[in-house]
């Protein structure tokens, strides 16, 4: 279990926190509840076939729909992380 949460450590310093300038112990708190938001429910991970944790494996699309796609981007924490989400 300590080498899942020194990963999981380091993922945070690298995508977040070397990002970020913190101010006080509240926007610390309020960066790493956004970035645990991003972690399990946007971000792709390679060991569940490119899926979030919370989310499951979207189903492949038919190529006549992938010429047509519509991608919108949600900045959060002011641009540090980024989701992107098909638009309907």
């Amino acid at each position: 279990m300590n080498a899942i949460m020194e990963r999981l450590v380091q993922i945070c310093r690298h995508e977040l926190l070397d990002r970020t300038l913190v101010w006080n112990e509240h926007h610390l708190r309020h960066a790493l509840r956004q970035f645990e938001l991003h972690y399990n429910l946007h971000r792709p991970h390679q060991a569940m076939h490119q899926a979030a944790p919370m989310r499951a494996v979207p189903e492949p699309l038919p190529p006549a729909q992938i010429s047509h796609l519509d991608v919108r981007r949600r900045d959060r924490l002011g641009g540090v992380l980024h989701e992107y989400l098909h638009a309907a």
